[in-house]
């Protein structure tokens, strides 16, 4: 076979692949869209409770902590102002702590204790199951009917209880589920890029599926779970380190029901550093993957709607798209190059539809989530973040196909859990321990994407590509910022974000590390 036949055969490949990666996302693209007609079919269908002020179980508040010294007294200060019945209320301090973490935390639970709230600290030195362990752990004691859960950087409102138990006087209601909201998305870039791509899930993936009568997915904090729910599914089982999504699909499956409330909003801290944030999404990518393995064929086999089934698939496998997304960086500078005497008139016709319905798919749904929130004051200002969301998606490929691969084909299911610092929209921090999540390997693959990136750019310049230089520019900026972010010294974080940690907090942090 001669070179020509070779390169032919290369050139065949290379574009078959380019076309087929396209068209699956572009299905992923048409579902976004797909998501958007259920929202504002359903938008009207609000959940009504059945139960009224008069309803009022006892309920147990579960706070499941590791490592939270920057953050868990405000945690539980905002906890006991929640509007209930001081006799119908027990709170767990669920800590799996190594550091000081666990003198702050009992200190204030004994405070709390003396002003008589039924407020109890559970310490555990074996970390067996990660949180799933702890909030099994005190279920073994809890009193309460209903169990409401926040995780550590959260802030509960005062009236959080009284908006979302009434719902659970339907007997056939499991879980209720709270809307995030964010304390710190003005703080830089990539919180206001975060609050976004969080907002888009919130506001209309699980408005859609739960109004449309699909399943959906509990988030693990700002919720509340009937106890007798997560008996009847299993129990909290820590196989994935997505228990939440796992015990909510499971419960589903046995017949149990959800409720979002889509405004019944809960602040929360985003992560500010980019090691951190990727540490985050990896977790939820890999034990999505998780969840696939474990419950995927259950859901398929059952007996629920095809509408329940697909959208599950879609959920938990949207992720998946991450590995697609690194072969189309691979593969699309030489696919540039394979048709550089290709007449624009025909790229427009070709690769026109692909990008056009991704690129509409991913502006119309996460602006439309601005003008959608509950508190949508200054919404159209924060459009100018989409491509830069753009570019963070693209960025995250390679930490996310990382994820969702151990998922897959590991067995690994540690829990890292994200640190907070306390940060708020203005940069004020009341962190005391400068957690830190060391910096991955992969990050310098990152740095060579976004070099490659940089010299097809090069290319694209000297071959008068001009229709490839705004995708080769999203590609390379995505890549760029999150490799740089990611190298990038923690301490001038930490000079601009929060004050210097002292000497002992900072022995105590390479301690934990």
């Amino acid at each position: 076979m001669g070179v020509n036949s070779v390169m032919e055969l290369v050139r065949t490949g290379v574009l078959t692949t380019y076309f087929v990666l396209l068209s699956i996302l572009s299905i992923y693209g048409a579902h976004r869209l797909w998501i958007l007609v259920l929202y504002y079919r359903h938008k009207k269908d609000v959940p009504q409770p059945q139960g009224d002020a008069n309803y009022l179980p006892v309920v147990t508040v579960q706070l499941a902590v590791f490592n939270e010294m920057n953050v868990i007294e405000r945690l539980m200060d905002y906890v006991v102002k929640m509007d209930w019945p001081k006799e119908k209320l027990e709170i767990q301090v669920l800590d799996d702590s190594t550091d000081e973490t666990v003198k702050v935390a009992s200190a204030v639970v004994d405070r709390y204790k003396a002003l008589g709230f039924d407020i109890h600290y559970l310490h555990r030195t074996d970390r067996t199951g990660f949180k799933a362990g702890a909030l099994s752990e005190g279920l073994k004691v809890a009193k309460g009917e209903l169990v409401a859960m926040f995780d550590a950087d959260f802030l509960p409102t005062e009236d959080f209880l009284r908006k979302a138990v009434p719902h659970f006087a339907d007997k056939k209601v499991a879980f209720v589920q709270g809307c995030w909201a964010h304390l710190n998305r003005e703080f830089s870039l990539l919180t206001q890029v975060q609050a976004i791509l969080l907002d888009g899930h919130f506001v209309f993936e699980h408005t859609a599926r739960n109004r449309s009568k699909a399943f959906f997915n509990f988030s693990g904090t700002a919720g509340m779970w009937r106890v007798a729910a997560i008996a009847d599914a299993g129990g909290w089982e820590h196989d994935t380190i997505t228990e939440d999504a796992d015990l909510s699909y499971r419960a589903q499956l046995k017949g149990w029901t959800g409720i979002y409330l889509k405004d019944l909003v809960v602040p929360a801290e985003l992560p500010v550093e980019v090691n951190a944030f990727k540490s985050q999404q990896h977790r939820w990518a890999k034990g999505n993957a998780q969840v696939i393995r474990k419950l995927m064929t259950t859901i398929w086999k059952s007996d629920e709607s095809l509408h329940t089934k697909l959208e599950c698939w879609f959920h938990l496998t949207a992720n998946c798209n991450y590995m697609l997304m690194v072969v189309l960086s691979i593969i699309m500078v030489p696919a540039m190059i394979f048709r550089a005497g290709t007449p624009v008139p025909v790229l427009l016709m070709t690769d026109g539809p692909f990008f056009l319905l991704n690129a509409v798919s991913v502006g119309l749904y996460f602006g439309l989530s601005q003008k959608e929130l509950t508190d949508n004051t200054g919404w159209t200002k924060r459009l100018k973040y989409i491509p830069g969301l753009m570019g963070l998606g693209i960025g995250l490929a390679l930490n996310q196909a990382k994820a969702v691969l151990e998922g897959f084909f590991t067995d690994d299911k540690e829990f890292k859990r994200t640190p907070k610092y306390g940060v708020d929209a203005n940069g004020n921090s009341a962190s005391k321990r400068a957690y830190k999540v060391p910096k991955s390997l992969l990050t310098f693959l990152e740095l060579g994407f976004a070099l490659y990136y940089f010299g097809a750019l090069l290319v694209a310049v000297y071959i008068r590509k001009w229709a490839s230089v705004p995708f080769l520019w999203l590609f390379f900026s995505g890549f760029s910022y999150m490799s740089v972010l990611s190298l990038a010294d923690v301490k001038l974080f930490r000079r601009l974000a929060m004050e210097e940690p002292n000497d002992d907090a900072q022995s105590a942090a390479n301690f934990v590390q």
